[in-house]
């Protein structure tokens, strides 16, 4: 997890190159919607990585105030698929 941006955000970063998921599976819902208030463990998306799907949590409490990356896609390593401000 890095620190916080300029406008006090935190951004949930890509640990590798991978593909970045919003749901745990087709047709179900995704795990955070823009607005959401999340805890440090609370599961955020999913990242596969050749074909191994990895749990990635919040890693900070508070409320999620952007999602960056579009379900589906390839992200890499260091990029940030969501913002997140953390509660004061």
């Amino acid at each position: 997890m890095s620190s916080a941006n300029a406008d006090g955000l935190v951004p949930v970063e890509a640990s590798v190159n991978s593909v970045f998921y919003r749901r745990p599976s087709p047709g179900e819902p995704c795990f955070v919607e823009e607005g959401d208030k999340v805890n440090e463990d609370t599961i955020v998306c999913l990242m596969e990585i050749m074909k191994c799907f990895r749990s990635v949590s919040a890693g900070v409490k508070g409320t999620v105030e952007k999602v960056l990356a579009e379900s589906g896609s390839m992200v890499k390593k260091g990029d940030a698929v969501m913002l997140i401000r953390p509660e004061k």
